[in-house]
């Protein structure tokens, strides 16, 4: 297949750490994916990352300083994996937009921070190709929230028709992208798949729960949602993100001990958790919205997606699929533009209508291929 030098390679691993979800796409005349595939971690390097990002204590410097290469690695194999399987040429990609992992995302912490790891020096160094790296940094730095980063690429994506949309992304955490002819909009709505994921490890020894299966068991635990509601983030007015640090398997642990709810009925009741939270951020923040257009991982959840079709009917939920757009890979592809922008000299690239920062900044550092 022909293969232009315009294309731009997008990394990025979620809350969820479940893998490394790498894009391979090109931006002229618009955003087009060309080859996709996900790189799952090693079981032992997925649990240090999801222990180290919900964690409140402390890690040695050393750990945390090999566990930055080790993730880069993975990284670095998951884009020659996918240039090697389409017999794309390192010289023929303009650029690898690599997001990194989030271990930690402080925005409302004094003095706020934000980490990714995954050097991109040791991307740049092994994959040959120029990489644009450190996307969130310095919208924290400019008094943003550093996320979310997608709706300016969920905007470049989409038709501007005159239909007030909604993008909502269900990764571990849930985030909607705004677009109603203005400017873009949007925040972190709350947990999606980090909890479900989570609580279907522990009861049923799987990585997720399959189909939603395990929830269409049981049935949603009134006075548990009541409790899981009351989490201020949910009332606290955008612009805000959020991640592992403050929606994690100890968090619901802790509702868990004022009630008694059957395991299946606490991942339907999470199902719930995740569909109110969102229909009443579309509801609070954009009344008019007519679409909805899901990616992430949970899309392929057909018990969440109902859910959340029932709690915003009558507006049409549907996935990005149906706009010819993967929703597997639509964050990877966001960060293939991110860098595909970073490269051209099109900055800014962070939106400060949805992050909060003081104004547009230009975001991610160009580390050069070797």
């Amino acid at each position: 297949m022909a293969h232009s030098a315009a294309q731009c390679l997008g990394l990025i691993s979620g809350t969820s750490a479940d893998g490394i979800d790498v894009a391979l796409a090109s931006f002229d005349p618009a955003p087009r994916l060309r080859a996709a595939l996900t790189h799952p971690y090693p079981d032992d390097l997925r649990r240090r990352i999801v222990d180290l990002a919900q964690g409140n204590g402390c890690v040695a410097l050393d750990q945390l300083g090999a566990l930055d290469v080790e993730i880069a690695r993975h990284f670095a194999q998951a884009a020659n994996a996918l240039l090697t399987r389409e017999g794309v040429l390192a010289r023929d990609v303009a650029a690898i937009g690599s997001h990194g992992q989030t271990v930690r995302h402080r925005p409302q912490q004094d003095p706020p921070y934000t980490m990714q790891l995954g050097d991109p020096n040791v991307i740049a160094e092994i994959t040959g190709i120029t990489t644009v790296a450190d996307f969130r940094r310095r919208d924290i730095a400019a008094g943003g929230q550093g996320a979310p980063l997608a709706p300016v690429f969920h905007a470049a994506m989409l038709p501007r028709d005159g239909v007030n949309r909604v993008v909502l992304n269900l990764g571990g955490i849930a985030n909607i992208t705004m677009l109603d002819g203005g400017a873009p909009r949007g925040f972190d709505t709350g947990p999606a798949s980090c909890l479900l994921d989570a609580w279907a490890q522990e009861n049923l020894s799987e990585p997720f729960d399959r189909d939603g299966a395990f929830a269409a068991r049981g049935k949603t635990d009134m006075d548990l949602l009541a409790r899981l509601l009351a989490e201020p983030y949910f009332t606290a007015p955008p612009p805000k993100s959020t991640g592992r640090e403050v929606f994690h398997l100890d968090w619901l642990r802790r509702h868990l001990h004022a009630v008694r709810a059957a395991p299946a009925d606490v991942q339907a009741t999470l199902v719930e958790l995740t569909a109110h939270s969102v229909a009443e951020a579309i509801r609070a923040h954009a009344p008019d919205t007519r679409e909805v257009l899901v990616c992430g991982g949970g899309v392929h959840n057909p018990v969440l997606l109902r859910a959340i079709a029932s709690a915003l009917a009558p507006v049409d939920v549907v996935s990005t699929a149906t706009r010819g757009i993967d929703p597997d890979f639509v964050e990877a592809m966001a960060f293939a533009w991110l860098a595909h922008e970073r490269m051209l000299g099109h900055a800014p690239t962070n939106v400060h209508s949805v992050t909060g920062a003081r104004g547009d900044r230009v975001l991610g550092a160009i580390y050069f291929g070797a």
